[in-house]
């Protein structure tokens, strides 16, 4: 097989399994639907924040949107899944990215099932520490995994190429999975938001993936892209479903993952600029509030709340975070571009 045909190979397989997967996802997206709605499977809206106390104002955001039904990211890692495991499972490039986004959706989907049962603190499921707990033992598994099994031990910096860190690889690992995978949580809070922005920062990876001659990695991304998609079709404002924590927990676990696995984590925070600065801004308010006796920075936190707050339209704020990303998506192609 010549360069060429090995690249267009590459081009087919990936676009194959990102339309196969739409076409699949979108298929049982009726049944899927008829069964939230059936079982009533709909999301709790929490009336406090993080610390337990009472948060009005994304209440007040919020509150018409309770019964909702959740869990919709069930129709993302399923049928990644499904597919992945018939048609593109590889031991070197999908096995890893494929647990991350199984187990996570797992533990992502039993928290929903706490809040749609009124389990928990003020029937909101899980408390933030313990997904935090939850979110760095699956990372901390997956650092052993990279730094024992598959010897990793160093990162590529652009400018500076290989730069090793020994055994610093491991809480490097567990620190950028598990803030990614909060950060990915959080991004989760408006209509079709999460959905867009992390098809955005997937389809970069995916283009990075083929670059490196990494087919199979490639196409899973092109799997995740195209499955992510079809949720959004359902998701954009008015939300027939929401996404729920079985698929931002999976989602930003997988990304941070698939960062690893084409060792460009050095770019993820640019590459996933939105969900970062979603994230900072909770970390921020949080730790507001705990040193300067209760006083916020952003009206509500993530930072999407404070422009709702603001008095934002939800598909103003949606859709400018989708130019965000894409545009930050970009540049972090250009980056890894240029520092090849």
């Amino acid at each position: 097989m010549t360069i060429f045909e090995g690249e267009t190979f590459a081009l087919a397989k990936t676009f194959w399994l990102a339309s196969l997967s739409f076409l699949v996802a979108v298929l049982w997206t009726p049944l899927f639907t008829e069964f939230l709605y059936k079982n009533r499977l709909g999301k709790k809206i929490r009336q406090t924040g993080f610390d337990q106390k009472s948060a009005p104002i994304f209440y007040a955001l919020h509150k018409h949107k309770e019964n909702t039904p959740t869990m919709g990211g069930l129709l993302i890692w399923v049928t990644t899944a499904v597919i992945t495991i018939l048609m593109n499972l590889s031991r070197s490039q999908t096995w890893l990215p494929l647990f991350a986004l199984v187990s996570t959706g797992l533990v992502g989907a039993a928290d929903d099932l706490m809040n749609i049962f009124g389990v928990g603190p003020n029937r909101g499921g899980l408390r933030f520490r313990w997904k935090l707990l939850l979110y760095v033992i699956i990372a901390l598994a997956g650092a052993l995994w990279f730094y024992i099994k598959l010897g990793n031990n160093a990162i590529s910096i652009p400018g500076l190429g290989q730069v090793e860190i020994g055994a610093w690889y491991i809480p490097l690992f567990v620190a950028v999975i598990a803030f990614t995978t909060f950060a990915s949580n959080e991004t989760d809070g408006l209509d079709g938001l999460a959905g867009g922005v992390m098809a955005n920062a997937f389809a970069a990876f995916g283009v990075i993936a083929l670059l490196q001659g990494n087919v199979e990695l490639a196409a899973f991304c092109g799997t995740i892209m195209g499955s992510l998609l079809a949720f959004l079709w359902f998701n954009v404002y008015p939300a027939r479903f929401f996404m729920g924590d079985t698929g931002s927990m999976a989602l930003g676990m997988t990304l941070g993952v698939v960062a690893f696995l084409t060792d460009t984590v050095v770019l993820l925070p640019l590459i996933a600029l939105v969900p970062y600065i979603e994230g900072l801004s909770a970390v921020i308010q949080i730790a507001s509030k705990k040193l300067r006796h209760g006083k916020k920075v952003f009206l509500s936190a993530p930072i999407h709340h404070h422009f709702e707050a603001k008095g934002w339209p939800e598909p103003k704020i949606t859709m400018r975070f989708w130019i965000i990303s894409a545009v930050s998506a970009i540049m972090g192609l250009f980056v890894f571009i240029v520092s090849r």
